[in-house]
This record gives C-alpha cells, sequence and structure tokens, in this order.
C-alpha cells in the first residue's frame, strides 16, 4: 500500500540522503548548512516572455544558485520540424552541467517561480543523464521566501568544473516514430499534460495546429499542485493518475505536452505517487502537429 509522501529527513550519519523527487524548504536549509550543500539551479523561464526568466532571478534567487535557461541551456536549435524546446545532445548537456560543478554524487536541487513547471525539465534531463541525486523545490522560491529564508541578488563565484560522467539513463525517452507506431496497436497510453482546452483543440496560441495525439488522455499538470503551490500527497496524485490511467501499468505510458517541458511535471508527480517507469515524447504537440501526415484529433473526448 502506498504511504503518504514524505520528504526524506537530514541525518548525521556518513551516509548522506538522496532526495530524487521532492525536497521541503527546511530539508534544504539544512542541506545548504551541511558540509556537502547541494547545487541549486533556477529555472525561472516565462513562455510569452523568453527573456524574463534571467531578469527574475537577478531580481532575486536562493544563495548561491545559478541560471539555467530553458531555450539557451536546456534545448537544442529549432528547425521547424523538431518542436519548440527539442532536447539537446546529451554530451552537451552533460558539458553544461559538469561547467556547473557536476559529479557524479552532487545533489542537485531545481525550481523556478511557476510550480516547478520549468524546473521539472531539468529534473528530467538530468535522470536522462544518468544522475539520480536531484530534486525539486516543493513550492519554488515563493516557499523558500515564505519561510523567512534570504534570497540574493548577487551573482554566486564561478564554479569549479565537475566531472560527473554520462551514463546509463534513469529516465525513458520515445521519439515520434515510435508514438505514431503504438497509436494503430493501442499498447501504450499517451497522457497530455496540457491545459484541456488546449487538448481539445481549443484557444491554441503557442502551435499553429490545435488538437491532440489521437487516443490520448488529458492530465493537466497544474492539477497536481495544491493551492499553496505544492505537490499533492502521493496517494492523492496516485488515484488522481490512476484514474487517468485506466488500469495501464506506467510502465506502458507515454506523457508529453506542448514541446517537452511540463510532462516532465507530470512525470515528477507519478514518481511521487509510486508510478514509476512512464517515457517523455519530447517533442510533444509541437513537433507531432509539424510531421506532414500526422493524424490530429479535436474535441471532448
Amino acid at each position: 500500500m502506498l504511504r503518504e509522501f514524505s520528504y526524506p529527513a537530514m541525518t548525521h550519519s556518513a551516509q548522506p540522503t538522496l532526495f530524487d523527487t521532492l525536497i521541503a524548504v527546511d530539508a534544504l536549509a539544512a542541506l545548504q548548512r551541511s558540509p556537502k550543500p547541494a547545487l541549486l539551479v533556477d529555472c525561472s523561464f516565462d513562455l510569452a516572455k523568453p527573456e524574463a526568466g534571467r531578469r527574475v532571478y537577478l531580481q532575486g534567487h536562493l544563495p548561491g544558485a545559478r541560471h539555467l535557461d530553458l531555450e539557451g541551456d536546456l534545448s537544442a536549435p529549432k528547425t521547424g520540424r523538431n518542436g519548440r524546446h527539442p532536447l539537446p545532445d546529451r554530451a552537451e548537456f552533460t558539458a553544461r552541467m559538469q561547467a556547473l560543478g557536476l559529479n557524479d554524487d552532487t545533489q542537485v536541487v531545481v525550481y523556478d517561480n511557476a510550480g516547478g513547471m520549468y524546473a521539472a525539465r531539468l529534473w528530467w534531463m538530468l535522470r536522462w543523464i544518468g544522475h539520480r541525486p536531484v530534486a525539486l523545490l516543493d513550492g519554488g522560491a515563493p516557499a523558500w521566501a515564505a519561510a523567512g529564508h534570504a534570497l540574493q541578488t548577487t551573482l554566486p563565484p564561478a564554479p569549479h568544473p565537475g566531472r560527473a560522467g554520462e551514463r546509463p539513463s534513469c529516465a525513458t525517452l520515445v521519439r515520434y516514430d515510435e508514438v505514431l507506431a503504438h497509436l494503430s496497436h493501442a499498447q501504450r497510453l499517451v497522457i497530455d499534460a496540457r491545459a484541456p482546452d488546449r487538448f481539445r483543440g481549443e484557444n491554441e496560441t503557442l502551435d499553429p495546429v490545435g488538437g491532440r495525439i489521437p487516443g490520448a488522455v488529458n492530465r493537466f499538470f497544474r492539477d497536481n499542485l495544491g493551492a499553496d503551490g505544492r505537490f499533492k500527497p502521493a496517494i492523492e496524485l496516485r488515484q488522481a493518475f490512476e484514474a487517468v490511467m485506466g488500469g495501464q501499468a506506467a510502465e506502458q505510458t507515454i506523457v508529453h505536452c506542448g514541446s517537452g517541458v511540463t510532462g516532465c511535471h507530470n512525470l515528477l508527480a507519478m514518481e511521487v505517487a509510486g508510478l514509476r517507469g512512464a517515457a517523455l515524447y519530447a517533442g510533444s504537440w509541437s513537433e507531432w502537429c509539424a510531421q506532414p501526415g500526422a493524424p490530429v484529433a479535436t474535441g471532448p473526448v
């Protein structure tokens, strides 16, 4: 039986605590006072104003945090056919994280000011290159400040480069052709993390075509959060996802969104709920709708 989710407690043993889903503000504050603090990464961003993320970071970030930009650091160049936020090369992304000081045993904590909407992408990408000790700060920068902890506006000193290697992935990635191949056989369930109106093909403002992948079901990523901006309890998340999945195993589930960003939020919520093994279709709807002949569904399910 799934137990209520609780954050790992900080201990004074020689073996450090591993945070690999969520970390609470108090636990992070204790970790940052320890001899081996976490590598903090601010992922603040705004889809409508891409330049705003860096500005938000400079206006106030967790002490010592570095900033990574969704488009400049966490995405590859766009071709018009590979989606709005295509994944970068794994080796290049590993090198980018090494430059921030990533070693194989580094505890990474990611956050943003949008309920984890953007930070979850980095959480997933680090698992994609085989780095498991990465957690998202539950509640993000607002929760940190609300708890009375300081934000800083000065930039941290240049990091010492790390030596993390690219290891076997802790995450599952699928491509367009794989998703397409499963449609005719209904072997895998596709979960769409976009808002319900966009899922139905209404009010589409980000992509040139409205609609969804045929056969997909909808789980809006914002429904993973409570009114306080923190993730809902594990039991509640599990019940909600199991209702959407209709008996399908997590390992046979593909998660996507508009561009491979908020789908990671659903994958994190599933991990918190104990539903492990779902895959990300990173190209997501923005890649799907750019492929000639790709099938499109609209309207209510």
